[in-house]
């Protein structure tokens, strides 16, 4: 029976992997047993996907990209070129008495990217942090906290300087979007 997705020779898909039809899994990736990709779905060269990650739909996760256990991303989200998202608050290779560490011996504490959101290449999005719905991370950004709906932050630390709509303009002061016409509900106050 014929895989209902693509895989490049040189890429490592384990026994155990969920694998959405229409799925292009490029050269030199991997994706670890108990990861789930969605339908449609681009995993660039080198992109590194842990288990226990659950990918959207249509996601471009770009060259090099890593996401480790824990990690939720949303349909339509774009991961640019080697960006992390990250999952321990306090990594450690060893515990408190000298051990090495073990899988049980973490506290995993994901990443959350929401339907539509767009993180820029060279990004560090630390453990338990939420991207919203529709936002924009700025190339070489490191997140240290949540990102609203429609949120624009660049930076390091990543800083909220405006709000973008779907189409990635930034939003007039009335919400709506110079560039497409849509219409937003306020999500906070405009920096």
């Amino acid at each position: 029976m014929g895989l209902s997705y693509c895989v490049h020779a040189t890429a490592e898909v384990a026994a155990g992997a969920e694998i959405g039809s229409g799925t292009q899994i490029w050269n030199e990736a991997q994706v670890r047993a108990g990861a789930r990709i969605g339908r449609d779905c681009i995993l660039g060269k080198g992109a590194y996907v842990e288990g226990d990650v659950v990918v959207g739909d249509r996601v471009k996760l770009h060259t090099r990209v890593s996401v480790f256990a824990g990690a939720r991303i949303g349909d339509g989200v774009f991961v640019g070129p080697h960006s992390i998202l990250l999952n321990d608050r306090r990594p450690r290779a060893i515990t408190p008495d000298g051990r090495l560490k073990r899988d049980a011996d973490w506290t995993v504490s994901g990443v959350t990217v929401g339907q539509g959101a767009a993180i820029g290449g060279g990004c560090t999005i630390l453990p338990g942090v939420t991207i919203g719905r529709h936002a924009m991370v700025g190339a070489g950004s490191v997140v240290t906290r949540d990102v609203p709906d429609h949120g624009l932050v660049y930076g390091n630390p990543a800083r909220l300087v405006a709000y973008v709509c779907e189409c990635g303009e930034r939003l007039l002061p009335d919400w709506s979007c110079a560039a497409c016409g849509r219409g937003h509900e306020p999500q906070g106050v405009l920096p």
